[in-house]
């Protein structure tokens, strides 16, 4: 599910194809077993085009290694990866489609062979989705054609004259967010393969510049801010990727995609990421309109003296609430969504249910001081008190109908969504990262 309110879905497939096909891969040798010297020679130059994104370049070569190592998934992957960058590229349709069907082959015998990386699952998904690439994607010609022309010259590894391409599709048309976002890709891919460590911290200052002007233009795609924490993170400035990270997520929670820089992120520093967690022992049916039912854990039930679990009965009470009576909308949902006609699961009902819940473990304290509540119960009052319920629900507990109302909260509450991820996600110490290109696990 995407939560964004702008491109219709051709557009969104469009975008997410071209999402696909900027980044930079590594993987050591040793991952292909039983290597000659040959080989090994082989490799090493294959792997040295690919970092340099000469996809047209390297597919010959990784064709030939497959050859002689066809159960080396990391080949198949790469080889997967060039055809579909250089397929992409290509004008010719039917040539295309011969060459995203050749790119998905190299990619499923990946994944038979036990490949299940991100890299991996988002080129499957890539791939899943009809070709949108002869589509427009600016409604002005010549910054379409701009466009494609970097493409074209990014897919030969020409990144110079892919930046040309890219900043003359902007200056064409200026709120065209795929020509920022790959021209800050080129100057990282460019910082990246730099050996001068000045050379290298200016290129990857310039291509924080492009993210930025790309999340000017929407700040609402993951991306930008992905990428941007990639070259942060290049830069040492550890904190700073963070952020940067956390935004993407904030942008677009319900992709996959987003989460990839920060897990990727915290394994360099070794950084555990884990949710407060919150078991809830109590559940509102409906199985037909007026019709409600609230259960209760037995367990609960049982300690529910010692240990505070009697402020659960709350959460089904507050949630009945909400929900139909006799046939129509209740009054509170239909006050709090005037415009939608039929009852769905929101935001609000379960904010206001586990506010419930906190009021009762605040009588049961005042009442009994030495009650030692459930650790659920805990990780509640904490949440509560830092303000950040709404957060929790939306990352945690996002269904089809609480997730309808991430856009318009995010609207006005971006900070607090930051600070739930900052506070009671991530919340460790930064540790030295290891050295490895940020791109190299997925995109």
């Amino acid at each position: 599910m995407m939560l964004r309110n702008s491109p219709p879905q051709t557009t969104r497939s469009k975008l997410s194809q071209y999402l696909l096909l900027t980044l930079i891969l590594a993987f050591p040798l040793s991952a292909v077993s039983q290597t000659t010297a040959g080989d090994t020679a082989e490799i090493k130059r294959a792997m040295q085009l690919y970092d340099q994104n000469k996809f047209v370049e390297v597919i010959p070569i990784l064709e030939k290694l497959v050859a002689v190592h066809p159960s080396a998934t990391v080949l198949l992957e790469r080889l997967g990866w060039a055809t579909f960058v250089v397929s992409s590229s290509t004008k010719d349709p039917q040539a295309r489609k011969e060459g995203r069907a050749r790119a998905l082959g190299f990619l499923n015998k990946a994944r038979d062979l036990g490949d299940n990386s991100n890299l991996l699952q988002t080129g499957l998904e890539a791939l899943s989705q009809p070709d949108t690439i002869d589509s427009p994607l600016s409604s002005i010609r010549d910054a379409d054609a701009a466009l494609r022309e970097g493409e074209a010259a990014h897919a030969r590894g020409d990144l110079d004259n892919a930046i040309k391409g890219y900043q003359r599709a902007l200056e064409l048309d200026p709120k065209m967010y795929l020509a920022a976002l790959f021209t800050g890709d080129m100057y990282f891919k460019k910082g990246y393969q730099a050996t001068d460590s000045a050379e290298k911290k200016r290129l990857m200052a310039t291509a924080g510049e492009w993210f930025a002007r790309a999340i000017s233009i929407d700040e609402n795609v993951e991306t930008a801010y992905r990428y941007w924490g990639d070259s942060l993170d290049a830069e040492g400035k550890s904190d700073e990727a963070r952020d940067k990270f956390v935004d993407a997520i904030i942008a677009e929670p319900y992709e996959r995609r987003s989460y990839v820089g920060l897990t990727q992120w915290a394994d360099r520093h070794q950084i555990s990421l884990t949710h407060p967690k919150i078991n809830i022992p109590a559940n509102v049916t409906s199985k037909k309109a007026g019709g409600v039912t609230i259960t209760v854990d037995e367990q609960a039930l049982k300690t529910a003296d010692n240990d505070g679990s009697a402020a659960w009965m709350m959460y089904g009470f507050r949630r009945v609430m909400w929900m139909d009576k006799d046939g129509s909308r209740s009054k509170k949902f239909a006050q709090m969504f005037p415009n939608e006609s039929a009852y769905r699961h929101s935001l609000p009902e379960e904010v206001e249910a586990l506010r419930g819940v906190v009021e009762s473990v605040l009588v049961q304290k005042k009442e009994k001081p030495e009650i030692n509540l459930t650790a659920s119960l805990v990780n509640l009052m904490k949440l509560n008190d830092a303000g950040l319920l709404e957060a929790y629900v939306l990352f945690v507990m996002p269904d089809e109908g609480i997730s309808r109302d991430y856009v318009t909260y995010r609207k006005s509450n971006r900070d607090k969504l930051k600070q739930y991820w900052l506070k009671f996600v991530v919340g460790a110490a930064i540790k030295p990262p290891v050295d490895s290109d940020p791109r190299s696990k997925g995109l």
